[in-house]
Formats: structure tokens, sequence, C-alpha cells
């Protein structure tokens, strides 16, 4: 399995150039308790560190589920409510059930990460989506463990062809890292990226109105502000598409 994601590197990569402009929001619903994840969880660092995509930011998010925890390995990254975001982007999608590795991109296209084809032709068509303008001008530590932040979104546009949106913020560690003792990737040293801390829904966007915020979040306990990432997205409503996104470094912001 990591072989073959190492050629789905090689042909992601000999197709596109490196580049940063249009965000492009990249979900892996992960586990570490799933012996298949670790290669896509490597891909997932590979895109994020390379950005390998010509004219685009590939925003990635780590979202670990809970489903695996009951095989011999708790997942400490894990939650409920990705879990449930995982659940509603199968009701959405129609598929047959959540699993993992899966990749979600835009909350338009899902599929397996392993295939090459899937991955390029779905970060593709992000690319060329028009984009709603999001912002975190500012970010600063208020405390040890809360972190303030302002957010901007601009108004919906009638090319939009959408009435309401919602704004969410998430808190993501940059890097994580276990040793896992037990379950199927036991004796293993695994690695991620971006993980999702918390995910919050902060207001929503309509036509002819933008939306702007400050906001406090606070950090779980342990967390270091200078492995946070704040990322900002629109998503609309029934995991649906994701309209617009950005994503600053907690520290390096304020």
């Amino acid at each position: 399995m990591a072989k073959y994601f190492a050629l789905l590197l090689v042909c992601l990569f000999a197709s596109l150039a490196a580049g940063t402009s249009t965000p492009v929001l990249v979900e892996l619903f992960t586990s570490e308790g799933c012996s298949s994840c670790p290669p896509a969880d490597a891909l997932l660092q590979s895109l994020d560190r390379t950005q390998p995509l010509e004219g685009a930011q590939l925003i990635v998010l780590s979202e670990h589920v809970t489903y695996w925890n009951h095989d011999g390995w708790v997942d400490r990254y894990s939650s409920d409510q990705l879990t449930g975001r995982q659940a509603d982007y199968v009701k959405h999608f129609g598929v047959d059930g959540s699993y993992t590795p899966e990749m979600v991109v835009d909350g338009e296209s899902e599929f397996v990460p392993g295939n090459a084809a899937k991955t390029q032709q779905a970060l593709e068509k992000a690319r060329g989506e028009p984009k709603l303008a999001v912002r975190v001008p500012s970010v600063s530590i208020a405390s040890p463990d809360t972190i303030k932040a302002r957010v901007e979104v601009d108004a919906l546009p009638d090319s939009f062809n959408v009435r309401k949106a919602e704004v969410y913020v998430v808190i993501a560690l940059r890097q994580a890292e276990s040793q896992v003792a037990h379950g199927e990737n036991g004796g293993k040293h695994l690695s991620h990226v971006n993980v999702v801390q918390k995910l919050t829904k902060i207001g929503t966007v309509e036509k002819g109105k933008s939306f702007a915020d400050d906001i406090q979040l606070k950090l779980a306990a342990g967390d270091e502000p200078g492995n946070i990432r704040v990322i900002a997205f629109v998503q609309q409503p029934g995991a649906g598409k994701i309209l617009g996104s950005t994503m600053v470094d907690a520290v390096s912001a304020h």
C-alpha cells in the first residue's frame, strides 16, 4: 500500500507544478487504528509540504474518526464531531457508508486517496472553481490556552446561485505524532499534518451581506501555540460545496 501511494505522488507530481493561488480544501478522514491510513496520512503531508498543484493552495485537514477505537487502540485525535462530519458527507454523496481513508476535496468529490486519476481530477476541478474571499487578517495568543482571531468573508455574489452559507473555523495541530501500541498499526510511529482539534461554526454569510467577527477559541491542554494553524472556510449547508477557505499559522500571523 505504501508503494502504491508513493507511485500516486510520482504520477500526480509529474503532471502538476508547484504554485499557490486558489485555495482548495482537502479533507482526509483517517484513524490511527486503520492499517490502510498511514500511506494516506503521508500523502496528505506531502500535499501540504510540496503544494504540487500549479495555481492553487492546498489547505489540508486530517480528521480522525472514532469508529476504529474499539479495535485495540484509541486514537487520541479522534472525535465524535468529526465522525459525524463524515456521516454528513456519506449522506450528501449517497455512498454506502463511512470508511477510511476517505478524501473529500472542496466538498464536491469523495474518493479513496490511492486513486491517482480521481485525486488529480478532483484537485484540478476544485482549482478551476470560483472562490469566495475568506480572510483571517489577525490572530493573536490571548492567553496560554486561548486564541483570538478575526474572520472576514465577502458577501455571496449572485453568480454563486447560493442564498446562504455557513462559516467555520478550525483549530488544527500543524504536526502531530503517536507511537501506536496496539491495534492494526501496533508498533508503528505515525505522523500527521493539520490534525483537527476543534471545528466551530461561527456564523453565516448571505447574498449582499458580508460576514466579519472577532472570535476566541480555547486550545486543548498541552497544545503549543507555535504548532497551531487556524483554518476558516465557507460551506453550503448539508455538507455541501466549499465556497472558499484560508489558513494562517497562529504565531506568525500576529
